[in-house]
C-alpha cells in the first residue's frame, strides 16, 4: 500500500461524503521493479518503510479527544500518522530530485528531511552539516587534492538504500545484527535501517573542516611534488581535544547500562566497541585500537603525515547527538555508537590498522556480519566516485567519472562509470605516458595515473574494483565495473549566478513564510517570531518555502538579477517593479503546482462545498482543515499538466489570485533585511 494513513483518511472521507474526494497518493517515481539506483532507493522508502514513525498511542488519543494531533499548514489539521506519511513522501521526493541533479542545494533538502524526521528541528541542528559544505567550497581550492563531500554523502546514503532494497542477504545480516525477527523482510528492520544508515552515511564526513587546514599546510610542500611519507614536513596537530571526546556523567551512566563497563572518554568507548566487533578476527587488541585512535588528531607523524577526518566526524557527531537527545528527552542507544564506530573505521583506521591495505600480505576483508554499518559505509564510500565537484588544484587536472549507471539485479552490483568525451586529449596523453612507462622498465614509483580513469583501465586488473575487494568481503554482493565515454550534459544542474550559504537560504525561507503574516507590519517582526512561525508548520510546508528560495535563482535570472550573501558592487533591489513581478510570478505558480502535484495534491473545491458534520462552530477554520485532509486545492491542476497548460491556467486566474504569487515578495525583501546575510541585486 505504501502510505496507509493517507489511504485511511481517503476511506474515511468516502464513508463521510459518499464520494472519493481524496487524499490521493501520487504515482511512484522510477520503475516499479527497476534495479537502477533511483528506482531501488525510492522503492525502499515507499514500500519497505510503510508506517514509518507511526504512533499508535497518539492515534488512540485522537479518537478519545476528537482532535487531530498532526500538523499541516497549522497544528491539529490532520491525523498525526498522516503527517508521518507525508514526511516520508517528502524525503522520497527530495531524494529523487537529488539523484537526478546531484547539486548541493538538492542534497540540502535531503539532509533537512532526514533530520526533521529522525532528529527534529532541521533548521537549527543542521549547522554542522552546512559548515562542511561552506568550509569545503571556500577553503579547498588551496589544496592539492580535494573533492566534494557534501553531495557525496547523500549519494552514499542513496547507494545504501538501493543495496538494502535489492540484496536479501544484506537485509538478513542487518536484521540479525540488531535483533529483528523479520529477517530483513518486515517494516521494523527497514525503519531501523533507514534511521541507522542515514545517521552513518549522511554524517560520515562532517569532520572534514578539521582535516582541510592540515592539508592546506601540507600543500605548500607538495606543490614541489614532495611525497609526505618520505620527505620531512612541517605539519599541524590538534591539542585539547577533550571537548570533543568528553563523556558527561549522565551519558557515562547510560553507556555503562548498555555495555556493562565505564569509559573515561569517547576514544575509550570507540576502541571497546570496535574491539568487540572486529578485534578478535584481526588480532588487534583494544589497547592498540585506542592508541591508534588517540594518535589521529595529536600525532599525524604516526599516521604517515595524514589527518583523519573520521575521528572528528565521529567525535563531533557524538557531541551533537547527546545534546539533541537531551532536548528530546531521549536516550543513547547501541545503534548510535555503532554509527560512530562505522564512521571512525571508514577512512584510514580499518584500512591500515586492521586489513593492511595495499600491503604485500593483506588480511581478509571485512565481513558484513561483523559490522554491517561499517561494511556498507566503506563499500558505498568507495563506489561513490562520480559527479563530485573538484576543489583541489591537482584534482581539477585529474579525470573522474561524471556519471554512473547501476544495476543491482541478481543481488550483485554492476556499475558502468561514464567519463566526459571532451577529455579525450587528456586520456590520449595518459596512454602515451603509460606506454613510455612500460618501455622504461615499469618503475612502480613512476607509474603514470589519471585517477580515477586509470584505476579502472589498468591492464594488470581493475585496480578500482580490486581495492574495494581488499577492504570489504563481496562474496554475497559481487561487484563488476565497466567504463564508457559520453558527452557531458550540465543542463540538469540548473546553475545560475545567484549564490548563498545554506544558513542564509534557511533564513530566506523563514522570511518567505512570514511574508503573509507580517505584510504591512514588517518593522514589528523579529527573527525569533518569524523562526517560531516557521517551526510551527509541517515538513511539507517548510520544504515548499525552501524550494521556493531555491527557485529564486531562476526567477531572478529571468529579470537580470541575482542574490548573494557576499558584498558586491551592484545596486541592491529595494522593491520589485510590476514588470519584474509579471516576469517571475507565472514561474512561481508553475513551481507551486508541480511541488503540490508531487505531494499528491489534486484540483477541486470539494472542501468548500461538501456539507460539514453537525456541531461545527467555526466553519471557515473547518473548511481550511478539510482542505488539508483532502489535499485538494481550487487553484491546482491534476498531475500530467505540462508547463504550457500551467501557464495558461495562471493567466486565466483572476487578479486577486495572481497577486498571491506576486505581492508578498516586496514584503519578503523588507523582512530579509532583519538578517545579516543574503541580499538581491540587479546586474544592470
Amino acid at each position: 500500500m505504501g502510505y496507509s494513513a493517507i489511504e485511511k483518511m481517503r476511506q474515511e472521507h468516502l464513508k463521510q461524503f459518499g464520494k472519493d474526494v481524496g487524499p490521493f497518493v501520487p504515482k511512484p517515481i522510477g520503475k516499479p521493479r527497476g534495479m537502477d539506483l533511483k528506482s531501488a532507493a525510492l522503492r525502499f522508502i515507499e514500500k519497505r518503510c510503510e508506517d514509518l514513525r507511526f504512533d499508535s498511542q497518539k492515534e488512540q488519543d485522537e479518537k478519545d479527544q476528537g482532535v487531530y494531533l498532526g500538523t499541516s499548514l497549522n497544528p491539529n489539521q490532520i491525523p498525526y500518522n498522516m503527517e508521518m506519511d507525508l514526511n516520508r513522501l517528502c524525503l522520497k521526493n527530495e531524494l529523487a530530485k537529488f539523484i537526478d541533479s546531484g547539486v548541493a542545494e538538492d542534497a540540502y533538502t535531503v539532509y533537512y528531511s532526514y533530520m526533521e524526521i529522525f532528529i527534529g528541528n532541521g533548521g537549527k541542528s543542521q549547522s554542522m552539516v552546512e559548515l562542511l559544505s561552506e568550509f569545503e567550497s571556500n577553503a579547498s581550492s588551496l589544496l592539492m587534492r580535494h573533492r566534494d563531500h557534501y553531495s557525496h554523502s547523500v549519494y552514499v546514503f542513496a547507494l545504501g538504500l538501493a543495496i538494502y532494497e535489492t540484496n536479501s542477504w544484506f537485509r538478513q545480516v542487518f536484521s540479525k545484527a540488531y535483533g529483528f525477527k523479520d529477517k530483513g523482510e518486515g517494516k521494523e528492520s527497514a525503519h531501523a535501517f533507514l534511521e541507522y544508515w542515514g545517521l552513518t552515511s549522511l554524517f560520515h564526513d562532517i569532520g572534514y573542516p578539521f582535516e582541510i587546514p592540515f592539508e592546506q599546510v601540507m600543500s605548500y610542500f607538495e606543490v614541489d611534488k614532495k611525497k609526505r611519507s618520505k620527505e620531512p614536513f612541517v605539519y599541524i596537530a590538534y591539542r585539547n581535544v577533550e571537548p570533543l571526546i568528553r563523556i558527561e556523567e549522565a551519558d557515562g551512566a547510560r553507556l555503562q547500562e548498555i555495555y556493562g563497563r565505564s569509559f573515561k572518554d569517547l576514544i575509550d568507548l570507540l576502541a571497546y566497541v570496535i574491539s568487540e566487533k572486529i578485534g578478535k578476527p584481526y588480532r588487534v587488541p583494544e589497547e592498540e585500537i585506542a592508541r591508534r585512535i588517540r594518535s589521529k588528531p595529536t600525532h599525524p607523524e604516526e599516521n604517515s603525515n595524514f589527518m583523519d577526518h573520521a575521528f572528528f566526524s565521529a567525535s563531533r557527531l557524538y557531541q551533537e547527538l547527546v545534546k539533541i537527545l537531551k532536548l528530546k528527552d531521549a536516550r543513547l542507544q547501541k545503534y548510535h555508537i555503532d554509527a560512530l564506530t562505522a564512521i571512525m573505521l571508514h577512512n584510514s583506521l580499518f584500512k591500515f590498522a586492521f586489513v593492511g591495505f595495499k600491503s604485500e600480505y593483506p588480511e581478509a576483508p571485512l565481513k558484513a556480519e561483523w559490522h554491517p554499518l561499517a561494511w556498507l559505509l566503506m563499500l558505498c564510500d568507495e563506489l561513490q566516485c562520480w559527479d563530485r565537484t573538484a576543489y583541489g588544484r591537482n584534482t581539477r587536472d585529474e579525470l573522474h567519472p561524471m556519471a554512473v549507471d547501476f544495476n543491482f539485479a541478481g543481488e550483485q552490483i554492476s556499475a558502468r562509470y561514464y567519463y566526459d568525451a571532451a577529455e579525450k586529449d587528456k586520456i590520449k596523453d595518459y596512454y602515451q605516458q603509460y606506454e613510455k612507462w612500460e618501455a622504461d622498465g615499469m618503475d612502480p614509483e613512476k607509474k603514470p595515473r589519471l585517477k580515477a580513469y586509470s584505476d579502472m583501465t589498468t591492464e594488470e586488473g581493475q585496480t578500482f574494483r580490486l581495492e574495494i575487494e581488499q577492504i570489504v568481503n563481496l562474496k554475497n554482493c559481487p561487484l563488476t565495473v565497466k567504463l564508457s565515454m559520453r558527452k557531458a550534459d550540465h543542463r540538469v544542474k540548473h546553475t545560475y549566478l545567484s549564490d548563498s550559504s545554506f544558513l542564509h537560504i534557511h533564513n530566506f525561507a523563514v522570511a518567505l513564510h512570514s511574508r503573509y503574516a507580517f505584510q504591512g507590519k514588517e518593522k514589528k517582526a523579529t527573527p525569533e517570531e518569524m523562526e517560531n512561525a516557521f517551526n510551527s508548520i509541517s515538513l511539507e510546508y517548510k520544504l515548499s518555502n525552501i524550494n521556493q528560495v531555491r527557485s529564486f535563482d531562476m526567477y531572478l535570472n529571468a529579470i537580470d538579477c541575482f542574490y548573494t550573501d557576499r558584498p558586491v558592487d551592484f545596486d541592491m533591489i529595494e522593491k520589485f517593479t510590476d514588470e519584474m513581478i509579471a516576469a517571475f510570478a507565472p514561474m512561481e505558480h508553475e513551481r507551486w503546482v508541480k511541488d503540490h502535484q508531487a505531494m499528491g495534491w489534486t484540483a477541486g473545491n470539494d472542501y468548500e462545498t461538501l456539507p460539514l458534520e453537525d456541531g461545527v462552530k467555526d466553519e471557515k477554520t473547518e473548511r481550511k482543515n478539510l482542505r488539508e485532509r483532502m489535499r485538494k486545492h481550487k487553484l491546482m491542476l491534476d498531475a500530467g499538466a505540462d508547463e504550457e497548460a500551467i501557464r495558461k491556467h495562471y493567466e486565466s486566474l483572476p487578479p486577486v489570485e495572481q497577486e498571491k504569487d506576486s505581492l508578498p515578495f516586496n514584503t519578503m525583501l523588507k523582512l530579509l533585511k532583519k538578517y545579516d546575510g543574503v541580499r538581491i541585486y540587479k546586474l544592470r
